[in-house]
């Protein structure tokens, strides 16, 4: 157990660091008006990693996975029935 927490906690104070880092930095361009480009940047890939979809797997491993031609299929049956309306 007490490796276990030991491993963890180096991942833990990174992403702490990480965080109070950004938050460092969008308080510096929110209070001070010679925050620059590096508080912005910091600030923009701090907000652009937490936009990301962290969560995802691989789809043959994703439960309820829509199969590969699917979307090309319905969008097929869409365009052919407008294109026999017309015609």
């Amino acid at each position: 157990m007490a490796r276990w927490w030991s491993r963890h906690w180096g991942v833990r104070g990174v992403v702490l660091g990480l965080g109070a880092l950004w938050w460092w930095a969008v308080l510096r361009l929110l209070a001070t008006p010679e925050a620059g480009v590096l508080e912005a940047a910091v600030a923009a890939g701090g907000w652009g990693l937490s936009v990301l979809p962290v969560h995802c797997v691989p789809k043959g491993r994703a439960r309820g996975v829509v199969g590969a031609g699917r979307w090309r299929r319905v969008w097929g049956a869409g365009s052919r029935g407008m294109a026999e309306r017309r015609g």
